[in-house]
């Protein structure tokens, strides 16, 4: 399969992500989408597709102190569609940007973090929530998956990865990148 490249990042290819993305998990016989999405509208427009969503959030927190950017209303409506919701510590966060904002300074995640940016934001949050969904328990390890990320808001990258928990990072493997912005 040839990686799809839009031509700048952002939510207007949201629509085109989740269509390739649906398309390759019926190719390969994939079952489940974990799809990065805080306010829960980009999930949301993946769950009449027949395969399993796990939608992962942002921490509680991380627009600011105790604010939760997904609304209690649209947590039920994905529960109730069949999505199951992760809201936790982001796998390149949490602790080493608590550091680096209090003493400056790059950290080992926010390192990994970089690299991953590399290949464009969106391939760096489809890795790291793969790996969250699998260090939660809501897929079964060795499992391959397509995760679904963006940058800002909506989706524009998706890829198919086996992810690995978090204390074995360096075993996750990218086995392609369907789409992602130039």
């Amino acid at each position: 399969m040839n990686c799809m490249l839009f031509e700048k990042p952002g939510k207007e290819n949201t629509v085109k992500t989740i269509e390739l993305a649906v398309q390759r998990a019926k190719e390969l016989a994939i079952d489940t989408l974990i799809v990065a999405s805080h306010t829960g509208e980009t999930a949301l427009q993946c769950v009449n597709y027949g395969l399993e969503v796990v939608c992962v959030t942002h921490h509680v927190g991380f627009a600011g102190p105790g604010i939760d950017q997904m609304e209690k209303s649209m947590r039920l409506e994905l529960r109730q569609k069949g999505v199951n919701v992760l809201t936790g510590t982001h796998l390149f966060a949490g602790i080493d940007r608590a550091l680096r904002n209090q003493s400056g300074g790059v950290y080992s995640s926010e390192i990994v973090a970089n690299t991953l940016r590399i290949f464009g934001q969106g391939v760096k949050v489809g890795v790291e929530t793969a790996v969250m969904a699998l260090d939660s328990g809501l897929i079964d390890y060795g499992k391959m998956v397509i995760a679904i990320g963006g940058t800002g808001r909506g989706a524009d990258s998706a890829i198919v990865v086996t992810p690995n928990h978090s204390n074995q990072f360096f075993s996750t493997r990218v086995h392609e990148i369907i789409c992602k912005p130039v």
